[in-house]
C-alpha cells in the first residue's frame, strides 16, 4: 500500500472510533447535560437513544449512498454536517433542540462504522487485512471503555459541553485524511431514480421505532406506555416489510441475500450476541458503581479505563496471530475469556467495588480483541469485493441492534430481580428473626446516642434495614444480570465454528 492508502485507512478508522465514542461518552454525563438543558433524568435518557436511532437508520443506508455519491464525497459531506451537528449540541438550551441535533450527529457519525470496513476490504490487499480489522476493532472495543472516562474528565474540567466540542480535533483531522487519501470517482445521481425509496422508507420507520422501543422501554414501563405501544407497531409492521422488500427487489439498497452466504449469517448472529454482551457490560458497570456504590461519573470513567488500556498490548499482536491461527479459534477464545471475566462478576457483594472490578476488567481487556477483530474479516471472507458494503452494513446492523437489545433486556433484568430478590430477603429478614432484632437493637441505640428519642431511632432502624435489604437485592440483580450474559458468551464461542474458514470456499454472492 502507498503512503496515500494508508492515510485514507487511518482517517476512516478516526472516523468510526470517533462515532462509537460518541455513543458512550455522553452517558457518564447525562446528568449534567440535562441539567444545562433543563430536562429531567428520565427525559435526559433521549440524549442517548436520539444518537442511537439516528445511527441504526444510517448504516443500513451507507453502502448504497455510498455508491451513488462515492465514498470521497459522502465522507467529506457527513464529517462536515456531523461536526456541525457537534458544535448544535454543545450550544443547545432545550431538550427538543439537544434530541434533534443528536439524532442528526447519529445520522451523520454512523456513516463512519461502515465506512471504515468498507474502506478496509476496498483498499489494502489480502496480506495486510488482518492489520486493517485490528484498526478497526479497536474502534469497536476501545472507545465504549474509554468513553465514560473522557466524558466525566470533560464535564469535571471544562463543562458537559467539551462532549460534543471535543469531536473537532478528530474531526478536522479525519477530513484532511479523507482530502488526500481517498479517490476521487463519478457520481451516479441517476440511480437516484431508481433507488429504493420504499425500502429505505420501511427502514428508517422500522428499525428507528425498534430502537426507540428498546432504549426507552425499561424507563418507560414497557407496554404500559402508549408510546412504547405505539413504537412495538410500528416496528412490528415496517421490519417485516422492510425485509419482504430487501428479498424480492432486484436492485435493493442493502443486500439481506447476502445472509443467505454462511459465514456472513452466522457471523451477524454472533454479532448480535457480541454487541449483547461488548454494551451491556459497559452498560452494567457504571449503573452497579452509581446505583449501589455512589460513585461519580469520573471514577466510573476511571474503572472502566482498565476494560481500555490493556487492550493497547493486545492490538499490536492480533495480526501476526491472523495470519498463523484459525479466525475461528481466536474467536472462540475471546468470547471463552470475556464469558470469564463476566462469570468473575455473578458473585459480588457489597464490598464489591472499583479495586475489586479492576481485575475482572483487565481480564475482559484480554478477551474483547479476540472476538471483533477477527469476526470483522470472517463476516466479509466469503463476499465478492462488490458485496463489502452491504456485507459490513449487515454486520454493523446486527451488532448495534444486539447491544440495544442488550441492554433492553439488561435493564429490565435488574429491575425485576432486585424485586424478585428484595421479596426473598425480605421472607427471611423479619422482626421475629433473633438477628434482626438484634441488628435493630444495635441501630436503634446507634440513633438514641445521636439525641432521638426511643421512638423516631426505631423508625430510623427499621429505614436502615430496609435500605440494607434493597442494597443487597440489587447486588444479587447485577450478578444475575452478568450470568447472562456469560451465557451468550458461551453461545458465541460454539456458534463461531459453524462457520466456515476463510479461504474454504470463493467469494461469492446469491444468486437473485
Amino acid at each position: 500500500m502507498d503512503f496515500r492508502k494508508w492515510v485514507a485507512v487511518f482517517g476512516t478508522m478516526l472516523g468510526a472510533f470517533m462515532a462509537v465514542l460518541d455513543i458512550q461518552i455522553t452517558n457518564s454525563s447525562l446528568r449534567d447535560i440535562s441539567r444545562g438543558i433543563a430536562a429531567t433524568p428520565d427525559e435526559g435518557s433521549w440524549i442517548s437513544t436520539a444518537y442511537l436511532v439516528g445511527e441504526i437508520v444510517t448504516i443500513a443506508l451507507t453502502a448504497w449512498f455510498a455508491n451513488v455519491f462515492t465514498v470521497r464525497y459522502y465522507l467529506v459531506v457527513n464529517v462536515f454536517l456531523f461536526l456541525t451537528f457537534s458544535a448544535l449540541c454543545g450550544i443547545s438550551t432545550s431538550l427538543g433542540q439537544m434530541i434533534v441535533f443528536r439524532a442528526g450527529q447519529g445520522f451523520t457519525g454512523g456513516v463512519f462504522i461502515p465506512m471504515a470496513l468498507t474502506v478496509i476490504v476496498s483498499t489494502m490487499p489480502k496480506n495486510l487485512l488482518p492489520v486493517g480489522q485490528a484498526m478497526f476493532g479497536m474502534t469497536a472495543t476501545l472507545a465504549p471503555a474509554i468513553g465514560p472516562a473522557l466524558g466525566g474528565w470533560l464535564t469535571d474540567r471544562f463543562g458537559w459541553e467539551w462532549n460534543f466540542y471535543v469531536n473537532f480535533i478528530p474531526g478536522a483531522l479525519m477530513l484532511a485524511s479523507i482530502l488526500y487519501g481517498v479517490d476521487k470517482e463519478s457520481m451516479k445521481l441517476g440511480q437516484l431514480r431508481t433507488g429504493d425509496w420504499w425500502g429505505i422508507l420501511c427502514m428508517a420507520i422500522g428499525l428507528g421505532s425498534l430502537v426507540a422501543m428498546l432504549e426507552e422501554g425499561q424507563r418507560k414501563d414497557w407496554f404500559g406506555s402508549p408510546f412504547i405501544r405505539n413504537c412495538a407497531i410500528l416496528a412490528a409492521i415496517f421490519v417485516p416489510l422492510f425485509v419482504i422488500i430487501e428479498l424480492v427487489r432486484k436492485k435493493p439498497f442493502v443486500n439481506l441475500r447476502l445472509l443467505a452466504c454462511r459465514n456472513l449469517g452466522f457471523i451477524s448472529i454472533i454479532a448480535f450476541g457480541l454487541g449483547l454482551a461488548l454494551y451491556g457490560t459497559i452498560f452494567l458497570i457504571p449503573l452497579y458503581l452509581g446505583t449501589v456504590q455512589g460513585y461519580s461519573p469520573l471514577q466510573i470513567g476511571e474503572v472502566l479505563i482498565w476494560v481500555g488500556l490493556p487492550q493497547f498490548l493486545i492490538f499490536p499482536f492480533l495480526p501476526w496471530l491472523m495470519k498463523r491461527f484459525d479466525q475461528r479459534l481466536l474467536v472462540c477464545w475471546g468470547c471463552l475469556i470475556f464469558a470469564v471475566s463476566c462469570y468473575m462478576n455473578i458473585s459480588m457483594s457489597f464490598d464489591y467495588a472499583g479495586d475489586q472490578l479492576r481485575f475482572a476488567n483487565i481480564v475482559r481487556a484480554f478477551g474483547q480483541p479476540f472476538t471483533i477483530v477477527p469476526i470483522t474479516g470472517l463476516a466479509v471472507a466469503t463476499l465478492a469485493a462488490k458485496d463489502a458494503g452491504s456485507g459490513s452494513a449487515i454486520f454493523n446492523i446486527f451488532r448495534n441492534i444486539g447491544g440495544s437489545v442488550g441492554i433492553a433486556i439488561l435493564s429490565t433484568l435488574v429491575t425485576r430481580r432486585e424485586q424478585f430478590h428484595d421479596l426473598r430477603i425480605g421472607e427471611l429478614v423479619t422482626v421475629y428473626a433473633p438477628a434482626t432484632q438484634a441488628r435493630l437493637a444495635e441501630v436503634q441505640g446507634n440513633f438514641m446516642s445521636k439525641g432521638l428519642d426511643a421512638t423516631m431511632a426505631l423508625k430510623q432502624s427499621y429505614a436502615v434495614i430496609k435500605s440494607l435489604v434493597t442494597r443487597e437485592a440489587f447486588v444479587m440483580a447485577f450478578n444475575d444480570a452478568f450470568l447472562v450474559i456469560t451465557v451468550a458468551l458461551l453461545v458465541c464461542a460454539v456458534a463461531i465454528w459453524f462457520c466456515k474458514k476463510p479461504g474454504s470456499e470463493e467469494a461469492h454472492a446469491p444468486e437473485g
